[in-house]
């Protein structure tokens, strides 16, 4: 009788490619030094030789960069478009893509109106009573110019520039793409997912390439659009050293492993929602993020599955980061791991520390498909063992139980073990000779018929095989394992367990009986409360 098919049988036979790489990352590009009040006022004081720090001195920075945008959309013929509210700027941006002739080049600018943290003057009085300006923190509605652009290396990427002082920025890009676009740079034929491969003609070099896309990289990849497109700071300004530096604001660490058929992500799912719907609570969390988890670590521990149309999807939340898990386009199953916050896992924020994030994100991706496999492998033993457990059909012939609380059954499988130290197969009588003590009877009382029924159902089971032309037997691997669990499990933990719950036979301080006299007051403490 074949079994369903469980999640962990999907991913080990029925995955044709499989890709590990960094999905989409979000990047802050800030001044470190105008981060804080002091460094601006130093910055308009001290460097620029201006006689007091105030936001007046910024608005002359923001009309000259926007200038210079509207200046360079003109030089590339590229309009300037807003955005509408409610507007998807990707859907937008795609559609502009499309229209694009050349691999690299900006082929959209984008605006629109959002909050950003910034500087403003604030009046404040000495002792003396004289007033002067003070720069403060403060948040406000300005405008942002998203630069959609297409890169050799990097394929679609975009830029985003807060048009206010201190003039911070955004950098948006997907390591697929990037491996894409080094693909094809190789020659090396695949057919592209919307964020994915869905085949590959050399996986392994498609994997050594999602390897190395490494920090210098992308630094290197701002770097090189920073020196193209229109720069808030003058030459002067970087040369003092207000330079940008880079953070990861989100990144987004994926495993996608392509199916053989569509149906498969179907039993994928069905399996992992009825095995895993407690994958969210801490002590599972815990051991997929390798985190420990207390009643202080913050967040909301569950499980969620959403589901959109007929696809679901399943969540797990850690702090600030999340893992999801669900069919991607019907073709492959996207496991991924967005860590919003590094300082979730005591790792700091600059891009250079991205190789311990794709250590922790990756392995992650991995510790929830483990998880879920010896779930599925603990339903796979259940269903074995209920199989062993009940009559059933096989190869046409209708086959006894071999019930586990049966001591015929114990000592049969007992049997068996001492024949493993057997050089040579047994036969029926060798079987009614080893069988007969263990039933604590005499070999003669059993019959040659009652022996040939057991090995029949030995034999169909799959514990034994026979040799062929023979009436010869010997003992499955399958079989040993067995016999050897089913009578170890029986001897040394449930009678001696039981026999911890009869007065007579142990001390009144066995631990397992104090467990059960716990366990036995506090039901009857409920029932008398229901009572009441």
């Amino acid at each position: 009788m074949s079994l369903p098919l469980t999640a962990a049988e999907v991913l080990r036979k029925h995955v044709t490619l499989e890709l590990e790489s960094i999905d989409r990352m979000y990047l802050n590009l800030y001044v470190p030094d105008l981060q804080r009040d002091l460094g601006v006022v130093s910055f308009f004081r001290y460097h620029r030789k201006n006689k007091f720090a105030s936001s007046a001195l910024m608005s002359p920075m923001t009309r000259d960069f926007v200038a210079a945008i509207e200046s360079y959309a003109r030089t590339i013929d590229a309009p300037i478009r807003g955005f509408k509210p409610g507007e998807r700027k990707e859907d937008v941006a795609l559609e502009q893509r499309r229209h694009f002739g050349k691999s690299e080049g900006v082929y959209l600018i984008g605006k629109a109106q959002e909050k950003a943290r910034l500087f403003r003057t604030e009046r404040r009085h000495s002792d003396d009573g004289i007033p002067y300006p003070w720069i403060v923190r403060s948040t406000a509605m300005v405008n942002h110019y998203y630069f959609y652009c297409l890169d050799d290396d990097f394929g679609p990427f975009f830029l985003k520039f807060c048009s206010y002082f201190p003039y911070t920025a955004k950098l948006c890009m997907n390591g697929h793409e990037y491996v894409k676009r080094q693909l094809v740079k190789r020659g090396i034929g695949f057919e592209a997912l919307d964020n994915g491969l869905l085949s590959c003609a050399d996986p392994g070099i498609a994997q050594r390439i999602a390897n190395g896309l490494s920090a210098e990289k992308i630094d290197a990849l701002a770097r090189k659009w920073l020196s193209r497109l229109p720069h808030p700071f003058t030459v002067r300004d970087r040369r003092a050293g207000y330079r940008y530096d880079i953070s990861i604001l989100q990144a987004e660490f994926s495993l996608t492993q392509i199916l053989d058929q569509p149906v498969m992500g179907r039993i994928f799912f069905e399996d992992v929602i009825r095995e895993n719907l407690d994958i969210g609570r801490p002590d599972q969390v815990q051991l997929i993020f390798k985190r420990r988890v207390s009643k202080r670590t913050p967040g909301r521990f569950r499980t969620r599955v959403i589901t959109e149309g007929v696809t679901p999807s399943l969540h797990v939340d850690y702090k600030h980061s999340r893992i999801k898990q669900y069919h991607k386009e019907g073709r492959g199953l996207r496991t991924e791991t967005t860590i919003n916050d590094a300082r979730d896992f005591d790792i700091g924020k600059r891009l250079k520390n991205l190789p311990l994030l794709r250590e922790v994100g990756f392995q992650a991706n991995r510790r929830l498909l483990d998880v879920q496999t010896v779930s599925a492998d603990c339903a796979i033993g259940e269903r074995a063992f209920q199989q062993l457990q009940r009559p059933a059909e096989i190869q046409g012939q209708r086959v006894s139980a071999l019930r586990f609380a049966d001591p015929n059954t114990q000592a049969l499988l007992m049997a068996l073990v001492t024949f493993v130290l057997h050089s040579r197969d047994f036969t029926n009588q060798d079987l009614r000779e080893q069988l007969a003590p263990l039933l604590g009877i005499a070999p003669r009382d059993i019959s040659k018929g009652r022996m040939s029924y057991h090995l029949r159902r030995l034999r169909l089971r799959g514990l034994t095989e026979r040799r062929p032309k023979s009436h010869r037997y010997r003992v499955t691997p399958f079989g040993l394992k067995t016999a050897l669990f089913n009578t170890l499990v029986y001897s040394r933990v449930l009678r001696s367990g039981f026999a911890t719950l009869i007065p007579e036979h142990l001390p009144a301080d066995a631990q397992l009986r104090a467990a059960f006299r716990n366990l036995e007051k506090a039901v009857d403490d409920h029932c008398q409360k229901l009572a009441a």
